[in-house]
């Protein structure tokens, strides 16, 4: 599996921590090409430096922070002028933010549907029609466990995640008579820097390596299919779900998510 895009190009969002780190070392090992974006060029370079002399893959590093709306439309003129073409295109950049919806800055929440929905659609929209032209191509799209319910108290998140599930699901039968393959990948808790900047350290536990989850990711793309769930004990729970009502299922997550005091 590694080696499915050798010699072939992809750019990854959010690629400078966790799961884009993870997945950018997955595909250099396989001889990969790589465009990395993400907020923090120090990060970048550094992975982009020792992902070169390690695998002896070419690399490139575009800093874009995609809370900013005209950032996939520069990202996509950097690739364009460089003449690369993308054939896997990774959307992983997104974030999250624990507490009640009013307690959250205003700004902190719409930050999070740009990053987590419109910068998806909008990266994807940009290189989807080069894809279709060459008549190959491949887009994971990074949702959640946290896609198949609500979740008060990171219920925005939730919401975003649930987005990119059901987009990534329907773009990839759209995407069948082109030969374009699309998945949405579901970790649950994953060790990385997500739960700390999101306010949810207590709650990263049964947490999976960013590096299985990316295996996972990759796997289930190439193997064409339209949403993969990383780790057995989070696709008994989330397919579990389904069998009682949806009132109480958020009831669950609500005394699971509950502040401490509330």
């Amino acid at each position: 599996m590694p080696g499915t895009w050798p010699g072939k190009w992809a750019l990854i969002t959010g690629a400078s921590a966790g799961i884009g780190v993870a997945l950018a070392e997955e595909l250099a090992a396989g001889g990969t090409k790589l465009v990395l974006t993400a907020r923090r060029k120090d990060r970048l370079d550094e992975l982009a430096r020792r992902l070169s002399t390690t695998y002896k893959v070419a690399t490139e590093v575009f800093p874009a922070d995609l809370a900013d709306s005209n950032a996939p439309q520069k990202i996509f003129a950097f690739t364009t002028e460089k003449g690369i073409e993308i054939d896997l295109l990774i959307n992983n950049a997104g974030f999250g933010q624990y507490g009640e919806l009013h307690t959250v800055e205003t700004q902190r929440l719409l930050d999070m549907v740009q990053v987590n929905c419109h910068a998806v659609v909008h990266l994807t929209r940009l290189y989807l029609p080069e894809m279709i032209a060459r008549r190959r191509g491949d887009i994971l799209i990074l949702a959640s466990t946290a896609s198949f319910q609500a979740v008060p108290y990171i219920s925005t998140y939730a919401a975003t995640k649930a987005f990119d599930l059901l987009f990534a699901e329907g773009l990839a039968e759209e995407m069948k008579p082109y030969g374009i393959r699309v998945c949405a990948l579901c970790p649950g808790s994953t060790e990385s820097e997500f739960h700390v900047l999101s306010g949810q350290e207590k709650f990263k536990r049964n947490a999976e390596t960013a590096e299985k989850v990316a295996y996972t990711g990759l796997k289930a793309l190439a193997e064409g299919k339209s949403y993969a769930i990383s780790g057995l004990r989070n696709y008994l729970s989330a397919h579990g779900e389904r069998l009682v009502p949806r009132r109480f299922v958020t009831k669950i997550a609500a005394n699971m998510f509950k502040p401490r005091g509330k």
